[in-house]
């Protein structure tokens, strides 16, 4: 069935329906045997007043030429073919199963599309959030590890000047070391020791050439330990 010939019969559904609500009832006339000669196929259950008419037409047979009124031609519905569809033209035919189907590849070509742009998207998202973080990480400064260091310097015997023996500690002067507070604690038989703390940068500074250098002051320097030594 044409689209223009269902297009017909759903107009007569909604005439016939209009009627048998007005009057109740229905005479034939005329104008019905020139839509009954012009339908080329009859209604399908989909339109059933449209088919109850149908067949209420054809059951009077040839008495249908002795309806009243006057009788006019109405044009058959032309089956068209369908019109040659042009390379920009993006109007889709809903009665076309051909279309319908050339729609969903469509549809579904265009999600594909979309969840690759999606994809490729979060990826320049990402890897330029990757770049910013190791940009922030290169802009901090690095952990210096740290140790503070006790050292007892000991003396050779209770005449040593532990003043001057401390000056010459501290006059070890180098990147990555700073000398803290100092004392003198007894050792025994009036000798004293000079106890004296620091803190090294563990990179740049040896704990054991720092006590080789204070050993070399051998004047006034017996020994060199180390006191205790941490990680700051």
């Amino acid at each position: 069935m044409g689209c223009f010939e269902y297009l017909r019969l759903i107009a007569f559904e909604i005439i016939i329906d209009f009627v048998v609500l007005l009057f109740h009832r229905f005479v034939p006339t005329q104008s019905d045997t020139s839509h009954f000669d012009a339908i080329q196929k009859p209604p399908t259950g989909a339109t059933p007043h449209a088919l109850r008419w149908y067949n209420h037409i054809k059951s009077f047979g040839n008495d249908r030429k002795n309806f009243p009124g006057e009788k006019t031609a109405a044009k058959p519905a032309e089956n068209k073919p369908a019109a040659k569809k042009d390379d920009d033209d993006d109007d889709i035919d809903l009665f076309g199963s051909d279309d319908d189907e050339a729609m969903l590849k469509f549809m579904y070509e265009e999600q594909i599309q979309d969840a690759i742009r999606k994809d490729a998207e979060a990826a320049k998202i990402r890897e330029e959030r990757l770049k910013e973080y190791a940009a922030k990480k290169s802009k901090k400064p690095a952990v210096i590890a740290k140790s503070s260091i006790v050292l007892d310097v000991k003396p050779w015997d209770d005449e040593t000047d532990m003043k001057a023996m401390e000056e010459k500690v501290r006059s070890i002067q180098k990147d990555g070391l700073v000398w803290g507070q100092s004392r003198l604690q007894p050792v025994g038989y009036g000798i004293n020791k000079l106890q004296i703390g620091c803190v090294i940068e563990d990179e740049k500074i040896s704990v054991d050439l720092l006590t080789e250098e204070i050993s070399e002051f051998e004047d006034v320097v017996q020994s060199v330990d180390i006191a205790s030594f941490n990680k700051i």
